[in-house]
């Protein structure tokens, strides 16, 4: 395992007090679910998007942030991709130009990303739970950068939600 990627774990295992004893695949679900739909030390995606209105979706501050669909729309891309990786399924051809990875949402298509993006992060958890120990070391990087990608950019959704009015301080950030 490559040095960074062991330092990560380390720190993962202190922050949620387990053992070395825990198995890397546990450790690696547990951060994938607990930025997908398991409240825990923050607020998950899932609940991050949840009662998110079309036009509050496109809502900017006017100094060139992203919305909050832009976010979603930015997650579901890099996690479809990374999951085709993980599957050996062709990506469709990129550029390279991440801004168009935020740029292509469309306030009409909100809830078919929302519904998405919970689809590929469940399919994600059944691939990490099913995968075989060479898989779980050749991916364990990516899969923590993964979650830290995604606990990042929702904290953006839950700012821009705050900056708008339309985020709900009961569900997990006052």
């Amino acid at each position: 395992m490559k040095k960074a990627t062991a330092l990560l774990l380390f720190c993962v295992l202190s922050m949620y007090g387990l053992s070395q004893n825990s198995s890397t695949k546990t450790i690696l679900l547990d951060q994938l679910k607990n930025t997908h739909n398991v409240k825990n030390w923050f607020v998950p995606v899932n609940i991050a998007l949840e009662g998110l209105t079309a036009e509050q979706a496109m809502w900017t501050d006017g100094s060139g942030n992203h919305s909050a669909g832009q976010l979603a729309y930015h997650l579901l891309f890099w996690n479809m991709r990374q999951l085709n990786d993980f599957k050996g399924v062709k990506n469709d051809a990129f550029s390279g130009n991440n801004d168009e990875t935020f740029n292509k949402f469309n306030q009409k298509e909100l809830n078919e990303v929302v519904k998405k993006l919970d689809g590929v992060l469940t399919d994600l958890e059944k691939l990490i739970e099913n995968a075989s120990d060479k898989q779980l070391n050749d991916w364990a990087s990516t899969i923590a950068n993964i979650s830290a990608h995604n606990a990042y950019h929702t904290g953006q959704i839950i700012f821009v939600r705050k900056l708008q009015g339309s985020w709900n301080p009961e569900k997990g950030v006052k």
